[in-house]
């Protein structure tokens, strides 16, 4: 018994050396200090960054810094910066590259030019010294970005302005770093600077040309091994890291690298994505906060009054520098106040990038243990201020309604909207269901519903059992990206009638259908036919045709006959369309009239929609194939029709369905019906359009779909 007691007072002697306790405490720390935090209105990230300081080796002395505890704190750091380059809206990125770069000036040279004379004239350093502690007030790491993450606005615009800058002036400073401490030792030649350039050339080659190919072949070839992308991942983030150090720069910068990469290989709402950050958030970024906490030395300011005024006067100037920076941002975009205070809650915080400046330049002896203990109490106020600012910004710019920062699924009024999913073929319904996630807003409480419809026979309830349990496998896919999925089995004498009764009993707004497949003579004459679902259910209807993944696609191609902006599913498609090109990062090309495009390019205006669209006017629908030499493989093409009797019904497309799936039979399509317009009321645009001209006469649209869908047994 004595022996037992002996050895558990072992393995609690301080510091703790038991690998499974160590890990355990830091997960007891991950769980607890939030919920604790949470009831004092204290951002949860505060609460690690503290507990680290009390248990570190500067604290209790609970926990010793290890080799174990700097792998999980660099992999943390590596996950800060990866997710911030992988959930970067890229078309808004684009869009205000200009405002990164002057952001990126601004927050880089007004800390250093309000740094360096404080530290040369205040603090009595020299000019390399003081160039380099100048030089750390310009960094600063997204300690901050998880809380901007969680509350939903990190694709908006001021959070791609922050997020550039931040990259731009940590890849500054960090060559600075590298010219300082090169010559510190006179070591700064033509060979420096020759070994940098070449270094960092192929470093981007790697990554923006060969990484992006073996991602798109290794997606393609591995769909169906989800863990396996994860994994995959994972290697191009720290094998990136590894090269940027081998360039000359800092890990940090390669694994943001990773992520601007991957970036539209990894839409928002996939599966992987929903991986990715719970595996960051749950344990490698909170790790990473409690290791910053660790380093910290509050005992420092009691080394006296030199140790407390170097400690003071460099917080005070990182924090009046990023507040600078950011309050002339403000007036130069014309931001609110809330945006202002947004940036610099996200660029305020220092720790990682700060940390190996001074650490760097600490052991070449250019800086003293006053700066390097200045700084560890700089890193822990400035997070702390950090996490309040940027909690409180984000609360501000929710509650008061800032378009561009506003969740955009909230923007097009589709909070309610619930997708339908009829199934036959239970091979193919995965892609079909990937494709209702991407595109369902996150924000409506309905789930995508998968439905199965069984015939009215003595075996129904037997089949009824028997879908139930094949379709369970597709929950499971759905809860892997926080998506309810609903499954419905129903009895019917056909499936078109099962379909249409389904989609009124639930009020679904949009049909998901699979692409027909072909048949032999009997299913041509007694099979369930697609049009009937089309004629009897008056909803949004997306026929799709999903053979390639939707991650190898790079362009969306939308194809419209005139009036379609009058029926009353316009808004649903379109903005569909829009979500998933968001989605995959895609650029859309429309093909329709001048009207068509105002009514599409107005539409996307007063949604705040952030998308990259080209128009082109087209109208010799007879000679569609003419586009063939526009439209590549790796381009989906979406086709949005009418049907009989719909104010843009139209005989000019009869054809066209047919021709799409002779001639483009290597792409993904999707063919649309919206749901039709009441007719009580047109634009006056319009007027001079009567309905009954253009159903009067004209043949079925149905015909070219019915070329299709004749030789088809049903949905997919």
């Amino acid at each position: 018994m004595n022996d037992f007691f002996d050895h558990l007072v072992h393995e609690f002697e301080l510091p703790l050396i038991n690998p499974v306790l160590i890990f355990s405490l830091i997960l007891f720390i991950i769980l607890l200090s939030p919920i604790l935090l949470k009831r004092l209105n204290i951002p949860g990230i505060i609460g690690l960054i503290i507990s680290g300081v009390v248990i570190g080796p500067h604290g209790l002395n609970i926990l010793a810094k290890s080799s174990a505890v700097d792998l999980f704190s660099t992999i943390g750091l590596l996950y800060i910066m990866f997710i911030a380059g992988l959930e970067l809206d890229m078309n808004e990125f684009k869009a205000n590259r200009n405002n990164s770069l002057i952001f990126g000036f601004l927050t880089f040279f007004i800390p250093i030019a309000i740094g360096y004379p404080v530290c040369y004239y205040v603090l009595d350093y020299d000019i390399n010294a003081s160039m380099l502690t100048a030089s750390m007030f310009a960094t600063h790491t997204l300690v901050a970005y998880p809380i901007v993450s969680r509350f939903g606005i990190s694709k908006s615009k001021v959070v791609a302005v922050t997020v550039g800058g931040t990259i731009l002036t940590d890849t500054a400073v960090l060559i600075i770093l590298a010219i300082i401490t090169r010559n510190s030792v006179g070591n700064l030649n033509a060979e420096f600077w020759s070994k940098l350039t070449i270094s960092l050339a192929i470093f981007s080659a790697i990554m923006f040309l060969i990484i992006p190919k073996l991602a798109r072949w290794f997606f393609r070839k591995l769909e169906s091994e989800k863990h396996a992308h994860y994994i995959f991942v994972l290697s191009i983030v720290f094998f990136a890291a590894f090269l940027a150090e081998v360039a000359g720069v800092e890990p940090i910068i390669g694994a943001f690298v990773a992520g601007l990469t991957l970036n539209k290989l990894i839409p928002p709402s996939s599966a992987l994505m929903n991986r990715i950050e719970f595996n960051g958030n749950a344990l490698f970024i909170p790790f990473f906060l409690i290791s910053v906490g660790m380093i910290v030395d509050v005992s420092v300011i009691l080394n006296g009054d030199r140790a407390l005024i170097v400690a003071g006067t460099l917080t005070i100037v990182a924090l009046i520098g990023k507040w600078l920076a950011a309050f002339i941002a403000q007036i130069i975009f014309k931001y609110s106040k809330a945006q202002r205070q947004l940036i610099f809650g996200l660029s305020s915080s220092h720790a990682a990038a700060t940390l190996a400046i001074i650490l760097v330049g600490y052991k070449a002896n250019i800086l003293d243990e006053n700066i390097l203990n200045g700084t560890i109490i700089l890193i822990l106020i400035t997070c702390v201020v950090a996490s309040f600012a940027t909690e409180k910004a984000a609360k501000q710019i929710i509650i008061g309604g800032e378009g561009d920062s506003l969740p955009k699924e909230n923007s097009n009024g589709f909070s309610n909207e619930h997708i339908l999913l009829p199934i036959a073929d239970i091979d193919n319904i995965g892609k079909h269901l990937e494709l209702a996630m991407l595109i369902k807003d996150k924000y409506s409480p309905n789930p995508v519903s998968i439905l199965s419809v069984v015939p009215n026979d003595k075996e129904a309830e037997m089949n009824i059992l028997k879908s139930k349990n094949k379709l369970e496998e597709f929950v499971r896919q759905g809860s892997s990206t926080e998506t309810k999925v609903n499954i419905i089995a129903t009895i019917d004498h056909n499936a078109a009638s099962g379909i249409s009764r389904t989609s009124r009993e639930i009020m679904s707004d949009i049909i998901i259908i699979g692409w027909p497949k072909k048949a032999d003579l009997m299913d041509k004459l007694f099979g369930e036919k697609i049009e009937g679902i089309i004629s009897n259910a008056d909803k949004t209807i997306f026929i799709t045709h999903l053979d390639k993944p939707l991650v190898s696609l790079k362009r969306i191609i939308i194809f419209t006959p005139p009036l379609v902006e009058l029926e009353n599913g316009f808004p649903t498609w379109l903005f569909k369309v829009i979500k998933l090109a968001q989605e995959l990062s895609l650029p859309i090309i429309h093909y329709g009239d001048a009207k068509t495009q105002e009514a599409i390019a107005n539409s996307i205006k007063k949604a705040a929609q952030n998308v990259i669209i080209s128009y082109q006017e087209f109208i010799e629908w007879e000679d569609i194939l003419v586009l063939s030499k526009n439209i590549n493989s790796e381009d989906m093409i979406v086709l949005v029709t009418s049907r009989k009797g719909a104010v843009s019904y139209t005989n000019a497309l009869d054809n066209v369905p047919a021709k799409l799936e002779k001639y483009f039979d290597l792409n993904n399509k999707i063919i649309v019906y919206p749901k039709q317009h009441d007719y009580n009321h047109l634009s006056e645009n319009y007027e001079d359009i009567s309905r009954g001209p253009i159903s009067k006469g004209i043949e079925s649209i149905g015909k070219g779909i019915d070329t299709i869908f004749r030789l088809g047994k049903g949905e997919d």
